[in-house]
This record gives structure tokens, C-alpha cells and sequence, in this order.
């Protein structure tokens, strides 16, 4: 689940950004003692994610805000559905509305689309992975908006696990020679084993031959990665990976392969759209003269 201190921290960070010195229009307009309610409300349906961001951004404006959470994150919701109602100190809460409807668009646009592609291989035994192309500073939130859409998380860093690409092994020379250096070099324990990036198939026998525990099958057609699980034969993990789309992903899994990595449901995920929607000016007692 999400981390007490990484919430706290991306928080304050994205408060600074956006609020500065002070909400100089709220602070203008609306008097400092009104209080209102409003809604987190959903505009199309979606997979939730980032929701206890939102509850402290909402808090750290107004530490006495209550807030009501009818959902939670992993959730999918129908348009219309409300996520949350929120009653405090209205200055506060028009202040935090863009930070915190901001964090839970984003989050929620990649659940979203993470769910989009798993329910495209429920079908298959093989697993959607995410990358590690996602916006600097918020790597974390963005591998758990993926969990909450259904998908797995690859290495979270770079310390997480031995990846031999292409580039490794132009300057070893060869895949054979890359990962013998791999087992050599003894980095401890890694989440993905030894895994080594194949282009073609002769590349995949002579990674079976070198003892690689994972191969990462790189822009394969579906003919090319059926002879690798041929290959394979169970010996080692196979990973599709390269330009997969929401419309090639199943003809992949149904290849056999056991995970396919996409990196476009953490680089290029839409954010979905969520509004506050707040109560009418005399339900939450504006002056007559505002």
C-alpha cells in the first residue's frame, strides 16, 4: 500500500507548486470563517487510485476537514458515482481542490488503463507488467496506481534487479558473455533474477544455454514469440515487451508468454476526468451580499 512518508511528501510538494505564497483569490473573495461541503464526484467511469493523497491534501489546508470516503482505491466506479464528501473551512478546501483533483486524475487515469489491459488477457495465464518510463519523483505512486488496476510491478529501480539490454551486450559482445558477467559480479538478490533482452530467437537459445532466468523478447511477432516458448519449454520466464497496444496485447498472451511489460499505461495514461461539486450558496450559508 501507499507509504505514510511518500504521501506526505508528495503533498507538500505538490502544495508548494501550486499554492505558493497563499490562495490569493480565495483569501480575497471568501471570508475567512465559512465553512462548505462538496463532493468528489466521478465523470466517467473508471479504476480508482490516489484517493488517500487527495484526503491529505484536503487535510494539510485544514487539519480539522472531515471527510467521508464512500470508496476506496482499486474501486471501479460508474459516471457519476461519489468518491468522497469533504466539510471544512471553505478557503481551505478551494485551495486544495486543483492539487488534490490533480493527484487522483492522474493516478486513476493509469489504474484505468491498466485495468483496460488486463481485461484484454484475463483470458490467458500471462501477467501485465509496468516499466520504468513514468514521471520522475513519482515512480511509487505511479506502480501503485498499476496494482490497483490489476497489473504487477517490474523493477522499481535500478539497484532492483539485473536487466541485460541490447546495449549491455554490443559492449560485452555477446549475450552469453553479459550474463556470465551478471552471475560473476554476484549483486544479490533481485525481484526479476538474471533477465536478458533478446532480438532474436538465436539470441534466446544462447540466453537458455547461459542460464538466464528471465528473457525479455523485444518486438517479436506472435510467430516469433510462439517458436521462443517453444524454446523455452518452461525452462526459463519469457517477457513480451515492445510497442503492445490495447489491440495486439491479447494475440500476445495467447502466445503463452508469461508477462508482458507496457510502458505507455505509466508514460501516457489519460487522466480521467473527476470534479468537486459543491453545495448550493444557501446550504452552506453564503452572505446575501457575495
Amino acid at each position: 500500500m501507499l507509504d505514510k512518508g511518500e504521501i506526505e511528501r508528495v503533498v507538500a510538494m505538490a502544495l508548494a507548486e501550486d499554492v505558493g505564497n497563499g490562495d490569493l483569490t480565495s483569501q480575497a473573495t471568501i471570508p475567512a470563517h465559512l465553512s462548505l461541503c462538496a463532493t468528489m464526484n466521478t465523470r466517467q467511469p473508471m479504476v480508482l487510485a490516489g484517493l488517500p493523497l487527495a484526503v491529505a491534501t484536503f487535510r494539510a489546508c485544514d487539519a480539522d476537514c472531515q471527510i467521508e470516503c464512500l470508496t476506496k482505491d482499486g474501486d471501479r466506479l460508474d459516471q457519476g458515482t461519489t468518491i468522497a464528501r469533504i466539510t471544512g473551512n471553505a478557503r481551505a478546501i478551494l485551495t486544495a481542490e486543483r492539487t488534490a483533483l490533480n493527484i487522483v486524475q492522474h493516478l486513476s487515469g493509469i489504474a484505468t488503463l491498466t485495468r483496460a489491459y488486463v481485461d484484454r488477457i484475463a483470458h490467458t495465464r500471462a501477467r501485465l507488467l509496468d516499466t520504468r518510463k513514468t514521471i520522475p519523483g513519482l515512480r511509487k505512486l505511479a506502480k501503485y496506481a498499476v496494482r490497483m488496476g490489476g497489473g504487477h510491478n517490474h523493477r522499481m529501480r535500478l539497484d532492483d534487479g539485473v536487466l541485460i539490454k541490447d546495449n549491455h551486450i554490443a559492449r560485452v559482445g555477446s549475450v552469453a558473455g553479459a550474463i556470465k558477467a551478471a552471475k560473476a559480479a554476484d549483486t544479490g538478490a533481485s525481484t526479476i533474477g538474471i533477465t536478458v533482452e533478446c532480438d532474436t530467437l538465436t539470441q534466446v537459445e544462447e540466453a537458455i544455454d547461459a542460464g538466464a532466468d528471465r528473457i525479455l523478447l523485444d518486438n517479436m511477432t506472435p510467430d516469433q514469440l510462439r517458436k521462443a516458448v517453444a524454446l523455452a519449454a518452461g525452462r526459463v520466464e519469457l517477457e513480451a515487451s515492445g510497442g503492445v497496444t490495447l489491440e495486439t496485447i491479447a494475440s500476445i498472451a495467447e502466445t503463452g508468454v508469461d508477462f508482458i511489460s507496457v510502458g505507455r499505461i505509466t508514460q501516457s495514461a489519460p487522466a480521467v476526468d473527476i470534479g468537486l461539486d459543491f453545495a448550493d450558496r444557501e446550504d452552506i450559508g453564503f452572505p446575501e451580499n457575495l
